[in-house]
């Protein structure tokens, strides 16, 4: 599966289910979503044969199987708590139920690849922060212009407790905050950026990864 069909299905599943943890406490087969998704990633990365496509399908659960019986646990197919840590290497996510983390999410989702625009605030172009204060508006969050103003508002978070909808920010052209992004789950991020627009990238890039330097709760 391509890399952009991959980034399409994920975009499909966050606007439609917008899953931030299953309620349930458990992934099983018949789930969908971005965090089904990262779990497929990650058993991919170890060796497990499946497609990355968010959908807790038949090989899904074979590939999750294959891991547990690797690993000495109960093989049983369901990502429950001790499976979960096993193969993330964190403990299973605290479930968000924020209509409004959704909404800002499924909007900035609906704008990956509207190109940079140095001042842009609309769907024409963006940049940064034009992005931001476009994406919270429609969730009823009036943010300030620039990046640096943003930094301002809202709540303080630590690295190990960003939940999806919070504000992520970088120093990249300037020192301190001169980049706002939105946090998506399991280390992505989504910012309009000056070399390739709206995108999604990883806050542990080796670009981003050093130029992270804090974040906002504004919901």
């Amino acid at each position: 599966m391509g890399k952009v069909f991959r980034t399409m299905v994920l975009f499909l599943l966050l606007f439609m289910t917008a899953t931030f943890a299953h309620a349930s406490g458990v992934y099983e087969e018949g789930d969908q979503g971005p965090e089904i998704a990262a779990i497929q990633a990650r058993l991919r990365e170890l060796g497990y044969r499946l497609e990355v496509d968010g959908d807790f399908g038949q090989a899904t659960k074979s590939a999750v199987i294959a891991f547990q019986k690797d690993r000495g646990l109960e093989a049983d197919g369901v990502v429950g708590a001790q499976t979960y840590r096993a193969l993330m290497g964190r403990d299973m996510p605290v479930s968000r139920d924020s209509s409004a983390a959704r909404r800002v999410i499924q909007t900035a989702m609906r704008y990956i690849g509207v190109p940079y625009v140095f001042g842009g605030t609309t769907p024409d172009g963006f940049d940064c922060s034009g992005f931001t204060r476009f994406v919270y508006a429609r969730a009823g969050v009036y943010l300030p212009r620039t990046a640096d103003a943003q930094f301002e508002v809202g709540q303080p978070v630590s690295y190990s407790r960003l939940q999806p909808g919070d504000m992520v920010f970088f120093s990249t052209y300037a020192p301190g905050p001169s980049h706002s992004g939105i946090y998506l789950g399991d280390g992505n991020f989504i910012s309009a950026t000056s070399s390739r627009g709206v995108v999604i990238d990883r806050m542990d890039s080796s670009y981003w990864g050093p130029r992270y330097v804090g974040a906002r709760r504004v919901l």
